[in-house]
């Protein structure tokens, strides 16, 4: 049996609770950030989240806003920013030799999106090399013997030590949402192409996602708000919820399940039962027949993609590169045009077909790893529970709801249909005040 699953309190203030307070007038962007830097310097040294960090720089962007009009829902703000991301003012090294001290002249859009709303980068968070596999520096701020996940592994070690309340990832296969499970914090994964990915140094991009890691789900709802353009809120968590309905949530195994740890089998049936008793309508989601083909085809389009993508790279850097991406880019040109194209009518077919996922139910709830953060600090964990939704473009979260063996965070995940983001968020966020948030002590 496995051990007793506990109900945690929530982690440390998000971006929304802060922004709040800035509004408010019970704290300034300054003193926000000489927080996040006492967080750092305690920190950093042992966690290694930061590919880049300037604490002269950041407190120079904290007293402009706070001299300046109040610009927007996330004024005063500090943000983490992953290392494949462009930064005008700050290098853009993507985890590699080959980039080291590249200062690209403008930023990514939603960086630039997150500035225009009020937001200051604290600094760029380190990533696996360009995004990929080998990881980079990070460990595991709650075992440091664990890996944190990848390839977004800066941005979730930060956000969880509070050295930053609110940090981009990017998604591939599971690049935001392992992270976030394995290190104890929320990720979230949008419908593929919700957020702008002009200034992001491509993977495959058929399945780039950016995406975000923050404490909490009101965070993400914000950061969501000003990505796509629509009016923020700050209204608190308990408010929102009194509004929302109990959702329809189709338990979904998929055909992985047998690779679920016993953590995670318990921590989907736990949540599926206590769900229910809260008055959610639960029920089995039958897998469709030729889903679990989704695991055979994805590597033939993302490392076909990822070969394309790093063809200079390639071409004129390769010593320079790990020898896993090596592998990776010679596999990748290995795939003939016949597989790869083959494999692009049988993803868009079952793209086509996930919208009848939803026919009965508002969310699903599925496994997010195949258990907690595993030791060693050579791989970033495997993918397959998250890029099986990649793939499909749905979008997706990841919740750390319970505690597993080393008392580590287990996550579930719930995704919903293509589209669907603000009603994923929206249900979650009742998810969440049922289940409860888990956090180290």
């Amino acid at each position: 049996m496995a051990a007793p699953l506990a109900h945690w309190a929530m982690p440390e203030p998000g971006a929304a609770e802060l922004a709040r307070a800035i509004a408010g007038g019970r704290i300034d962007a300054r003193a926000l950030v000489r927080q996040c830097l006492d967080r750092y310097e305690a920190q950093e040294a042992d966690i290694h989240a930061w590919a880049w960090f300037d604490p002269d720089h950041a407190l120079a962007q904290a007293r402009a806003l706070d001299q300046g009009p109040h610009r927007g829902p996330l004024h005063g703000i500090p943000v983490g920013v992953k290392d494949v991301l462009d930064t005008f003012d700050m290098p853009t090294a993507m985890g590699s030799p080959i980039y080291a001290g590249h200062r690209p002249p403008m930023d990514a859009a939603c960086v630039a999106l997150a500035r225009a709303a009020g937001a200051l980068v604290l600094g760029k968070t380190v990533t696996a090399e360009f995004a990929g596999s080998a990881p980079g520096a990070t460990v595991n701020p709650h075992d440091m013997r664990r890996t944190p996940g990848g390839s977004s592994s800066g941005s979730a070690a930060a956000v969880a030590t509070g050295m930053v309340p609110l940090a981009f990832g990017t998604q591939t296969g599971g690049s935001v949402l392992r992270p976030a499970a394995f290190c104890g914090v929320t990720g979230f994964k949008p419908s593929f192409g919700r957020w702008n990915r002009a200034g992001v140094k491509p993977y495959a991009d058929s399945l780039d996602t950016v995406g975000a890691i923050a404490p909490a789900l009101e965070d993400i709802e914000l950061l969501d708000a000003v990505m796509v353009g629509r009016p923020a809120t700050l209204a608190h968590d308990r408010d929102v919820v009194k509004t929302l309905t109990p959702p329809r949530i189709g338990l979904c195994r998929t055909h992985l399940w047998d690779l679920a740890a016993p953590e995670t089998t318990a921590a989907i049936e736990d949540a599926s039962m206590r769900l229910s008793a809260a008055g959610a309508q639960v029920a089995e989601l039958e897998w469709p027949a030729g889903f679990a083909d989704i695991t055979y085809w994805r590597p033939f389009i993302a490392s076909r993609e990822r070969a394309l993508a790093m063809t200079d790279e390639w071409q004129r850097h390769r010593a320079r590169l790990s020898a896993l991406l090596q592998r990776g880019i010679e596999h990748g040109l290995a795939v003939s045009s016949t597989d790869y194209a083959a494999a692009l009518r049988f993803t868009l077919e079952q793209r086509v077909r996930a919208a009848a996922l939803f026919e009965h139910f508002d969310v699903l709830l599925t496994p997010c790893t195949t258990g907690i953060a595993p030791l060693g600090l050579e791989s970033t964990g495997d993918p397959r529970f998250q890029e099986l939704w990649t793939l499909l473009h749905l979008p997706a979260l990841s919740l750390p709801t319970h505690q597993g063996p080393a008392a580590m965070p287990v996550a579930i995940q719930l995704v919903g249909p293509r589209g669907g983001d603000e009603r994923l968020i929206a249900m979650a966020r009742w998810v969440s005040h049922q289940l409860g948030h888990w956090q180290h002590r």
